[in-house]
């Protein structure tokens, strides 16, 4: 039932992918969830709001699952307008919500952090914080990448509770290496009480990589980067995102961490149902190139990438659109694939798939208009329109 004090949108002449497939007509969204999805063409309230999409195709948000900063902000800048910035920025690159991410720092600023994003609360037409990835400081030195390695720590499973306490239980997605939980006793214990572990900045090979899947290891982070590859005597970390069924795999489609022709074997072997495409950006992402830093360490930025001074790749500055424009160039890719890798398998991985991800009466109203080529015309963040392209 439709009221007058109901926040209505009509999305018309659509082509809508669904759960279960595409439908051609429009949807209905009612306040800030889908409240109805239609083949045929309807009256609606003379108060409703009435997008016509010309025959374009709605799909659901993207949702970023690591990501640092935007728009000259960091997750670990601590503070509510930093956040605000990102969340800001996200809807022009189809995100329409993400995971505010961490960098191996100190213990403190980790807190600041942590504090900051335990009372975070979400704002009308912004990118929604579905929790927080905590990236580090529990990896391996050698292979740190851009991560402080002055402030690298083992597993302590005290120190992750009082940060999950600190959080408000909001961390949804730990980096961790795993071959330095000998036991398993850290990862069993995340595991069980629901956070998604993913090795990361890690030196495993394929041996700790098949024991920490026992334990409790669901994901790969950055798949290719920060990790040991693929080698004919050990097949690695990499090697297992390709074996160990359990497992899913972020990935940065932006042909600079990982080349185009790895980015294809990588579609063709892990497939659409465990890959996850994030960005790992960095706060110069939407901003000019020049300096910038990233966890107190100097990061030079050009027109397609953010380095350290040492030539270390230090997150990127892709947008979530290039990245699933740059998966569907590839050999037989296509829009309902990026919609599995690029919102299906993320809500899925944090455990919010009853109201994220997908196209589905009663879902947030987390909608995309974009066309064939996936380039973003309209973005719905909860039923409120968040960007439109001019």
């Amino acid at each position: 039932m439709l009221y007058l004090s109901d926040k209505i949108t009509y999305i018309k002449n659509a082509k809508v992918y669904t759960d279960n497939g595409i439908i051609k007509g429009g949807l209905i969204v009612k306040n800030q969830l889908i409240y109805d999805i239609t083949e045929t063409d309807i009256e609606v309230p003379t108060y409703a709001e009435i997008i016509d999409a010309k025959g374009l195709n709605v799909i659901p948000g993207f949702i970023d699952g690591h990501i640092h900063g935007a728009a000259g902000a960091d997750t670990m800048d601590a503070t509510e307008e930093a956040i605000d910035s990102i969340a800001k920025m996200l809807p022009k690159e189809g995100t329409t919500s993400f995971l505010p991410t961490t960098i191996t720092q100190s213990v403190e600023n980790i807190n600041k952090a942590l504090k900051n994003l335990a009372t975070y609360e979400h704002k009308e037409g912004l990118a929604e914080v579905l929790g927080i990835h905590l990236e580090g400081p529990f990896i391996e030195a050698s292979k740190k990448g851009a991560q402080p390695g002055e402030y690298i720590i083992k597993p302590d499973l005290n120190q992750f509770n009082e940060w999950q306490e600190l959080s408000n239980n909001k961390i949804k997605t730990i980096t961790m290496a795993p071959e330095h939980d000998e036991d398993g006793t850290f990862i069993t214990h995340l595991y069980e009480a629901g956070v998604n572990v993913s090795a990361g900045h890690t030196d495993a090979n394929f041996e700790d990589m098949k024991k920490a899947a026992k334990y409790g290891v669901r994901q790969l982070t950055h798949l290719c980067n920060a990790m040991n590859g693929i080698h004919h005597r050990d097949i690695g970390a990499v090697g297992s995102a390709f074996l160990l069924k359990d497992i899913k795999a972020e990935l940065i489609a932006d042909g600079i961490h990982v080349d185009r022709a790895m980015l294809q074997v990588i579609f063709n072997n892990v497939g659409r149902d465990r890959i996850i495409l994030i960005t790992d950006a960095m706060r110069a992402k939407g901003l000019q190139a020049g300096n910038y830093e990233l966890g107190g360490q100097a990061v030079i930025v050009t027109k397609d990438r953010a380095q350290l001074k040492s030539g270390s790749l230090a997150g990127s500055i892709l947008k979530m659109d290039h990245g699933a424009r740059i998966m569907l160039s590839l050999e037989g890719v296509t829009i309902e694939d990026i919609i599995k890798m690029a919102s299906i398998n993320p809500a899925k991985q944090i455990g919010v798939y009853d109201r994220k991800g997908s196209i589905a009466k009663g879902k947030d109203a987390d909608l995309l208009i974009v066309d064939d080529q996936l380039n973003i015309k309209t973005t719905i963040c909860r039923g409120t329109i968040a960007y439109e392209e001019e």
